[in-house]
């Protein structure tokens, strides 16, 4: 069986720092950057559950909901990985989301 804990222990992370960030770093890039990992994270998890539909874009709930759209986003990808070089490879794009986040 697949271990994806470590793309769940980051998506947590990134989003319990979220959750933990003033309303200004949020509105400076942090919520962005948060909402665009999320919206790729929901585009590979419907290119292995839905292949050659169109991806449907993960709609912009606001800056206070980011952390609950990347954990949303974050375990559902989980749920469709594979390999562990599928979870490699997502907790990367995860760990550099918070780093441009500045969280």
């Amino acid at each position: 069986m697949l271990d994806t804990t470590p793309l769940t222990k980051a998506v947590e992370h990134f989003a319990d720092r979220l959750r933990a960030a003033p309303q200004s770093r949020l509105q400076r890039s942090a919520a962005a950057e948060a909402l665009a990992l999320a919206r790729e994270m929901a585009r590979r998890t419907q290119a292995v559950e839905e292949p050659g539909t169109e991806p449907r874009e993960m709609p912009d709930a606001g800056m206070f909901a980011a952390a609950d759209q990347i954990t949303v986003a974050g375990h559902d990808l989980a749920l469709v990985l594979s390999t562990d070089e599928e979870v490699a490879e997502a907790v990367e794009l995860v760990e550099e989301a918070r780093k441009r986040a500045g969280v």
